[in-house]
């Protein structure tokens, strides 16, 4: 995340001396690069043999190369719906969701074709950097087209007029950071809501949904099932405002609030009485999970750039992103520490003969308490 999130902090700096085709285009190019490093390397290099740190650094080094091209890829794309009418944008996050369901649905695959070891994972893998590649590549011909299109062209056009009517041409220097600023400060609840939906989100799945839950009847079924689930009503969510768009930022921002609520209810599916800790509960918290996610993202998404002029909505759509950006990387700092903290209470409890440790079990609505 933070090979992302500083790009992206450059980019809004100098965002007037950037072009954002040339910075579409080079992130789709790392993307195909990077998507490309790790498959050859497993033929020409590792060709299955366990242990080769040096491919692990290389493979650490594409990803840190797919951080940066996130970046430019995903302010831009934002940045350059942010300035046509709102359905662009919405068609744009519902994409990002459809890529979701496109690596659940490949997930699905593969473990139904492939056998569960180490040659059929490494079958499945080089099955995914295969589609991801022609992905990429459909990408890169779609959006040099799209850029051309005459709806694009005649939105780009009213936003030189308007550039030209504010600024005689171009903003640089402190005129641009004042600018810049204003900016910020007019889109900020709309990047606030956007922080809390991916703190609550991310610490949540897919770490909570693939480790901690579990099902006698679906076994290793389960995680992947419940991750499909939550990619599909994320899809759902996002298309959604296509239906019926929330105008009312602050019902939008409250939402993204309220959110924090799925962290007593999933606490209740790890430790609550033995119904709530079934497969029904947490498939509909997950199912819900994917849905508000979706569904407030889109909305505070579309309408963020449409709260400034539109020579300004370019930036506005890449502050958002950065708003993102810092909601994955705090979801990822909180479940790093709250792991951490774990892991060094476990350790004392364990290095501790008469330490007591008082727990309770609900089986059968009974409770039972004792000593570890």
């Amino acid at each position: 995340m933070l090979s992302c999130l500083l790009p992206l902090l450059l980019i809004v700096l100098v965002f007037p001396k950037s072009s954002a085709p040339a910075r579409i285009n080079t992130g789709l190019t790392l993307f195909t690069l990077a998507l490309l490093v790790v498959p050859v390397m497993d033929a020409v290099y590792v060709k299955g043999t366990p242990r080769l740190y040096g491919a692990f650094d290389v493979t650490v080094a594409a990803t840190v190369m797919c951080g940066v091209a996130d970046a430019l890829v995903q302010g831009g794309v934002i940045g350059f719906a942010g300035e046509l009418p709102e359905r662009y944008m919405q068609a744009v996050v519902a994409g990002t969701a459809a890529s979701g369901v496109l690596v659940s649905a490949l997930r699905v695959i593969t473990k139904a074709s492939f056998p569960q070891d180490p040659n059929g994972l490494r079958q499945s893998a080089i099955l995914y950097f295969m589609v991801s590649m022609v992905v990429m590549i459909i990408c890169i011909v779609c959006y040099n087209v799209a850029r051309r299109l005459p709806v694009v062209v005649y939105y780009k056009n009213i936003k030189q007029r308007a550039q030209k009517a504010e600024v005689g041409g171009g903003m640089t220097g402190p005129a641009w950071r004042s600018t810049l600023w204003s900016i910020v400060g007019t889109v900020k609840w709309y990047g606030i809501g956007v922080v809390l939906i991916y703190a609550v989100t991310l610490s949540i799945f897919p770490g909570f949904i693939t480790e901690d839950v579990h099902s006698d009847a679906l076994k290793d079924w389960y995680p992947i099932m419940l991750i499909s689930a939550y990619n599909v009503f994320d899809l759902i969510g996002k298309c959604l405002p296509a239906i019926y768009l929330l105008q009312n930022s602050n019902v939008a921002v409250a939402g993204s609030f309220t959110r924090l609520l799925f962290y007593p209810l999933f606490y209740g599916c790890l430790h609550g009485p033995s119904y709530f800790r079934t497969e029904i509960p947490v498939t509909v918290l997950t199912c819900l999970l994917g849905l508000t996610n979706g569904y407030l993202t889109s909305v505070l998404m579309i309408l963020a750039p449409k709260a400034v002029p539109i020579h300004h909505s370019e930036t506005a759509g890449i502050v958002i992103v950065l708003f993102l950006v810092v909601g994955l990387v705090l979801a990822y700092a909180f479940c790093w520490q709250l792991n951490t903290k774990l892991k060094k209470f476990l350790h004392i409890i364990e290095n501790s003969p008469v330490y007591p440790v008082i727990y309770s079990v609900y089986d059968n609505n009974s409770f039972q308490s004792g000593f570890l």
